[in-house]
């Protein structure tokens, strides 16, 4: 009958999946079923009679249990659910939970019955599951963060198109009357292209905006001399810089270096960074325009053009200063907010920037001032793929347009917009070109075929 039960025991112990060991009250290995020796790689001779903190060179030395399987022999209490995580030699890391009870036997001794559960799986699940979620956390709080930063400019979007708009509507209404004298006509009419010039300016934003996310934003590259970019872009902003009676200083090395680059994105990312410091600088301020090229003479032997507007101005806030060239973000965004603009300018430089293959870093110090420093590749070390950008070469001279003679040129226009079409006819043919004005694609291909080698331009709206 003892060895009948002992057999039933065995093959119940030899059934169970889970790994059991059998420890005698010298925590030495007394047995264990096949699911231990498979699950641990090792063998039955390998094992028994070892203690327990001895198998494999001290893989089962774990902190912690073996005061617990003693608490177990002294007290004959249950070990439940005590987790382990660690690194074996022939298996690697693992996390398991240990049960164990004490056994009787028909001798004196006593025995530990240990079940091991291997959880290492369902542990990385666990871990993993709540990266995840963590992860959606964040990205939840992200994309609320960018609908109200988004929502805020919109709505500083629609002050900003506003405002030159009721200008030029209050203007035009006015002029239109015929009531105001002719001073007050051609203060009108300045007012009235000023308000365009900004929201034509705004627009331009949104759309380079638009380009850069679609990644449409392209350059005309050629090798350019950055002395007259920094001059042009410098004599764009000098009329506002005058009126706050603020001074432009530069310091720009003679060095015949040049880059391959976009003249006029590059006077664009000049004039953008020019504006804000005339922008944030009180009256009788100073903004330095500095340029340096830098030869490295350790390798790697980078070299570069070195651009840096400097401004004694308002300075940025310190947590603002990481987010500074973001989209859709402002230090002041409030209503009632000093400056106007949509804060898109310092995103397109950037990205321009970026697209020149060079980068731009922003410093500052609030009531100090900030200083906006770019690096560009000089020609030299200019990345290949910038060098195969498509080409344009620029003219040798530009005619001015009080000179400029049209007579005898037949234009063809294409705009479904009558506004447009109208002003586009009537600038042509006052320089004396000979216009003829369409307002469908179908309509100018029948004027085409009508008149057959009769025009030397077809101006077409871009959609079309």
């Amino acid at each position: 009958e003892l060895q009948a039960a002992r057999d039933y025991a065995n093959a119940i112990v030899e059934t169970v999946w889970e790994p059991l060991i059998v420890l005698d009250d010298n925590l030495q290995v007394v047995t264990a079923n096949r699911s231990f020796y498979q699950m641990f790689e090792v063998t039955q001779t390998q094992i028994e009679g070892q203690p327990l903190d001895q198998l494999g060179n001290g893989q089962w030395n774990i902190p912690g249990l073996r005061s617990q399987l003693e608490v177990i022999l002294h007290n004959n209490i249950q070990l439940q659910d005590f987790e382990v995580e660690h690194t074996f030699e022939q298996i690697g890391q693992k996390t398991m939970l240990l049960n164990a009870r004490q056994i009787s036997t028909t001798g004196n001794g006593q025995l530990i019955l240990l079940a091991i559960v291997d959880i290492t799986e369902l542990k990385q699940t666990e871990v993993e599951r709540a990266q995840l979620l963590h992860q959606a956390q964040i990205d939840r709080t992200m994309a609320e963060e960018a609908n109200l930063a988004k929502d805020v400019f919109l709505s500083i979007l629609s002050h900003e198109l506003r405002n030159p708009l009721t200008a030029m509507l209050g203007w035009s209404r006015l002029l239109r009357s015929g009531k105001l004298s002719v001073e007050q006509s051609q203060r009108g009419l300045e007012v009235i292209d000023r308000s365009a010039t900004t929201q034509n300016q705004l627009i331009g934003d949104l759309l380079d905006v638009s380009s850069i996310t679609n990644g449409k934003l392209r350059l005309n590259v050629q090798l350019i001399d950055l002395i007259p970019v920094i001059e042009a872009a410098i004599e764009t902003v000098a009329f506002a810089a005058k009126a706050k009676n603020i001074q432009i200083y530069t310091q720009l090395d003679l060095a015949p270096d040049r880059i391959f680059g976009d003249s006029t994105r590059l006077q664009q990312v000049l004039w953008n960074l020019l504006g804000n410091a005339i922008k944030f600088t009180e009256p009788g301020g100073e903004i330095t325009v500095k340029l340096l090229m830098v030869k490295a003479v350790a390798p790697p032997a980078v070299a570069y053009a070195q651009i840096q507007v400097i401004d004694n101005g308002n300075g940025i806030a310190p947590e603002f200063l990481p987010q500074v060239f973001d989209r859709f973000l402002q230090a002041d965004s409030s209503s009632t907010r000093s400056y106007n603009g949509l804060g898109l300018g310092l995103t397109i430089v950037r990205h321009l920037v970026e697209l020149h293959g060079g980068n731009i870093i922003a410093a500052s110090q609030v009531g100090v001032g900030s200083t906006f420093t770019i690096s560009l590749p000089l020609a030299n070390h200019t990345p290949n793929q910038l060098a195969l950008l498509p080409t344009v070469q620029a003219a040798n001279g530009s005619t001015a347009p009080d000179t400029l003679n049209l007579t005898g040129i037949h234009v063809l226009i294409v705009d479904d917009e009558a506004d447009i079409r109208a002003l586009a006819a009537m600038s042509l043919e006052q320089y004396g070109a000979i216009v003829t004005a369409t307002s469908s694609v179908t309509e100018a291909l029948q004027t085409l075929q009508t008149h057959p080698r009769e025009y030397n331009v077809l101006l077409s709206d871009i959609g079309m």
